[in-house]
């Protein structure tokens, strides 16, 4: 009669759900580490292109540092007439 036991049957059901608890954080815990991985890698790439990027134009610029400063200039007028115009009625 000892199958008839609820206290034994409960032991068993909380065995099963502890070890189905630790394998899911054990899934859980892998996933992130996978993630962290990815986004560290990601975000070392971006760093890396930024850092590209940041040289050219600064290349750029001290090849022609007029033609930079009217693009620039004209952005910022372009720009600014594009914030100023959502303001008038």
């Amino acid at each position: 009669m000892a199958a008839d036991d609820p206290t034994a049957a409960r032991n068993g059901e909380d065995t099963r759900l502890r070890d189905f608890a630790e394998r899911t954080e054990r899934r859980v815990r892998d996933s992130a580490d996978d993630l962290r991985a990815r986004a560290q890698q990601y975000y070392d790439d971006g760093r890396i292109r930024l850092d590209e990027a940041q040289t050219y134009l600064v290349e750029r610029v001290k090849e022609r540092p007029i033609a930079a400063t009217l693009t620039a200039v004209g952005a910022g007028v372009l720009i600014g007439l594009l914030m100023a115009g959502g303001r008038r009625r």
